[in-house]
């Protein structure tokens, strides 16, 4: 049997927003290990360039990051057990939150010329 994609029914907005922040805990400037084995931090987040942003050698459009400055968004990543949030400074990916499959990457992380 196939695993199903997002088992967990994220919403839309849930999984444009996972998929930013696994992005950005792969950034050394924006990520740090830990608290817990196999976590990762995140405590940097992007500016906004225009109407987009930048996270390393990708590009993402701004309208599919409004859930990354969303405390709700945060708290509902929380419930599903893939984020510990310390809203607004910080949230933490488990190892559950960095390996979830949200099919986006290649649809909102945009790679080339600027």
């Amino acid at each position: 049997m196939a695993t199903r994609q997002n088992p967990l029914k994220l919403n839309a907005l849930q999984l444009r927003t996972l998929t930013i922040l696994q992005a950005l805990a792969r950034l050394p400037d924006a990520a740090d290990e830990g608290p817990g084995p196999g976590e990762i931090t995140i405590s940097a987040f992007p500016e906004a360039h225009a109407d987009h942003f930048h996270l390393g050698d990708a590009m993402v459009s701004g309208q599919d990051a409004t859930g990354l400055f969303n405390e709700a968004v945060w708290n509902a990543l929380m419930r599903k057990g893939l984020a510990r949030s310390a809203w607004p400074d910080t949230i933490t990916l488990t190892p559950d939150g960095l390996a979830y499959d949200t099919g986006l990457a290649d649809e909102i992380l945009h790679h080339g010329g600027h």
